[in-house]
């Protein structure tokens, strides 16, 4: 590999893939954001799970599996590491026996990685990350425009009784002014429900929300197209859950739902918000152990680094 000014992923004809640094591709580890274009950060956060728990080790799990990949994106073309500056920053330090408190710790976090000009890929962890991930947004750079790719809509009022849970986040952001509604797009939605408006409550706001069903058997290109025309140059946030696949391609998530997106429409997806404003995205949701042969964990890994691929200054050669 030649001489760069950027940071580079450890080759694996420079160390084993099995060896070197367990950080996200192998990068360097940085205390801060500070100096960075982008950053990984880990959240190995549970406590907000409703079913099956495990996704306090998705980050670590993530990161190992993320050794096979290399810096060269052979379907987009992208190269990022020859126009970012990348680092793996580690974890929030959050609090495993107090939820609420874990938000506000969040919130501070990414209100210092923002404030470093950095922009966050975040390894999680539960869905309840995402909500103060976007108070720290608005904080920065307003309202942001959504694209939310799950098998649930986390619009819940509360879970047990309790407003900060991985059922809520949407919800919580959209109290807090955090989403511009017309911008606003949930794809995958599925499953069962307590009854046939469960998935209206985002759309009487004016949110577009895509059920799986609508996306089966075709390519999600056309789909995207639309979305990037929509938002236009708004900053937007990508929340990509795990669980909005097939358990047939990602079965090591707490709440599977049958009749899911295909890893090729994920692909596409992610791929296609190139060119939008990002200022953020999270992949969230991998529980390794109900991952045992860690293809969920590699899934999530690979398209973080999509993820990475389709970032404001990183041309798309293809």
């Amino acid at each position: 590999m030649s001489a760069s000014k950027f940071n580079q992923p450890l080759g694996g004809n420079t160390m084993p893939r099995p060896g070197g640094l367990a950080s996200m591709m192998r990068l360097p580890v940085a205390e801060t954001a500070a100096g960075l274009d982008a950053c990984f950060v880990g959240i190995p956060m549970d406590i907000g799970t409703s079913n099956r728990p495990g996704t306090r080790l998705g980050p670590r799990q993530i990161r190992d599996e993320s050794r096979m990949i290399r810096p060269y994106n052979m379907a987009t073309g992208a190269a990022p590491f020859d126009h970012l500056q990348v680092a793996d920053i580690g974890d929030v330090p959050i609090n495993l026996f107090d939820l609420k408190a874990s938000v506000g710790i969040i919130a501070d976090h990414y209100r210092k990685i923002l404030g470093d000009g950095a922009i966050p890929l975040t390894l999680g962890g539960d869905h309840t990350l995402t909500w103060p991930i976007l108070r720290a947004m608005r904080e920065k750079h307003g309202p942001v425009a959504l694209i939310h790719v799950d098998a649930h809509s986390d619009t819940n009022d509360e879970m047990f009784g309790e407003k900060a849970a991985h059922g809520c986040p949407f919800r919580r952001a959209w109290e807090e002014d955090c989403l511009i509604n017309d911008k606003v797009f949930q794809i995958g939605l599925r499953g069962t429900g307590y009854g046939p408006d469960d998935f209206d409550w985002g759309r009487d706001r004016g949110w577009t929300c895509i059920q799986a069903e609508d996306c089966w058997h075709k390519s999600l290109t056309p789909l995207m197209q639309e979305i990037r025309d929509k938002i236009g140059d708004a900053p937007v946030y990508l929340s990509y859950d795990i669980d909005s696949l097939d358990p047939a391609y990602a079965s090591g998530t707490g709440t599977v739902e049958v009749g899911g997106l295909t890893t090729m429409q994920g692909l596409e997806i992610i791929r296609g918000t190139a060119g939008l404003n990002l200022v953020g995205c999270d992949l969230v949701e991998v529980s390794p152990p109900y991952d045992p042969a860690g293809n969920t964990a590699v899934i999530a890994a690979n398209y973080l680094y999509e993820m990475l691929c389709a970032l404001p200054g990183v041309p798309q050669r293809r």
